[in-house]
């Protein structure tokens, strides 16, 4: 039972993870990188369509993304959605691709960027501290019903304990490198 507990809390730490990566891939740094325009919805034909279904992104220079979109009429809201995104960004189209280049970040837009990292950051790590919450939840109710021991009860803690340690020490690694790509000039 105790393992159950533990390896869910294992996973659930390990979705944090993946989920902080993900929400960091999408976070602006010095250079040019598809994945900023993946949460990008397009307004296509009446429902909003993620952009990455209508068009294949590549990254031909380090500050320019080139989007070619499947379906020629498509352009005026793609264009419209990136315009409209809080990326500050403006594309422009020739009719085959549309390019978007990347202007060099001021200082003032870096620190922004900064502070929104370690938001991202600091609710992850609450996020796992929940996951401890809830397994240690689970484990002293396992030994107010008698069905562990104390001793095993507080082993079950230790371990969930550095497991939860693993994490945020993960976490902070994480944040730690997208601040540095974030200020790197």
């Amino acid at each position: 039972m105790i393992e159950e507990i533990l390896s869910d809390a294992e996973s659930r730490m390990q979705k944090t993870l993946d989920s902080l990566r993900r929400d960091l891939a999408s976070v602006r740094t010095g250079r040019a990188s598809p994945s900023l325009l993946e949460k990008i919805e397009v307004d296509y034909y009446g429902a909003a369509t993620p952009l990455q279904q209508l068009a294949t992104i590549s990254s031909p220079e380090p500050r320019t993304l080139a989007i070619q979109p499947y379906d020629k009429s498509s352009f005026p809201a793609i264009e419209k959605a990136i315009q409209k995104s809080d990326l500050g960004l403006n594309p422009s189209s020739d009719g085959k691709v549309i390019r978007v280049s990347f202007p060099q970040m001021t200082e003032e837009r870096r620190k922004e960027m900064v502070k929104l990292v370690k938001k991202h950051v600091e609710d992850h790590k609450v996020a796992s501290r929940n996951v401890r919450r809830d397994a240690n939840e689970m484990i002293r109710d396992l030994e107010k019903s008698k069905e562990i021991s104390e001793d095993e009860e507080k082993r079950a803690q230790e371990r969930l304990q550095k497991v939860t340690d693993q994490c945020v020490a993960e976490i902070e690694k994480i944040g730690r490198s997208k601040e540095a790509e974030v200020l790197e000039v």
